[in-house]
């Protein structure tokens, strides 16, 4: 299996389990808004809520990347011409891998650490540190991407440059 298709797949799962985090966080805040209508909410929805926004933050990551639905602002970069474009995506996409494997990186030490000492959540005293791999997952699905793009970016063509 190539890293592409590697790295797609890694994407599908991680929306799935995002699209289905995003469902299950939105039927939990609908089911407690009601019930606070009958002075019965639900314990602890802060806390799922929580941890089911970062998994649908997390999921979403690397599927945005590859889509380029990203905030971009080119305002001066659509200016310059095809090489000095392509020389600037590169670095961006140089410097923004490297941030993001150190940002997966140091959440997966995190989770470990969470596991190993057994933290648990305060509410609803479960473990979190499952949450916390899959965030880590998410931004590592994301430096995958990058490090996709920049390699893209470094062997294409110049006819394939805008």
């Amino acid at each position: 299996m190539d890293l592409e298709r590697l790295s797609a797949l890694l994407r599908k799962i991680l929306m799935i389990a995002g699209g289905a985090a995003l469902l299950a966080l939105t039927l939990l805040a609908t089911l407690n808004v009601t019930l606070r209508i009958f002075k019965a909410p639900v314990s602890g929805t802060y806390e799922i809520v929580s941890f089911l926004g970062a998994i649908v933050t997390a999921g979403a990551l690397g599927y945005t990347q590859k889509r380029k639905d990203h905030i971009v602002v080119d305002i001066l970069s659509e200016k310059f011409p095809a090489p000095v474009k392509r020389a600037l995506d590169a670095a961006s996409y140089a410097v923004t891998f490297i941030l993001f494997s150190i940002v997966s990186w140091q959440t997966f030490v995190y989770g470990k650490r969470l596991m190993q000492t057994g933290e648990l959540s305060e509410t609803l005293k479960i473990a979190y540190h499952p949450f916390v791999f899959l965030t880590s997952l998410g931004f590592a699905a994301l430096a995958l991407t990058l490090l996709l793009d920049l390699l893209e970016t470094l062997w294409a063509r110049k006819e394939d440059t805008p």
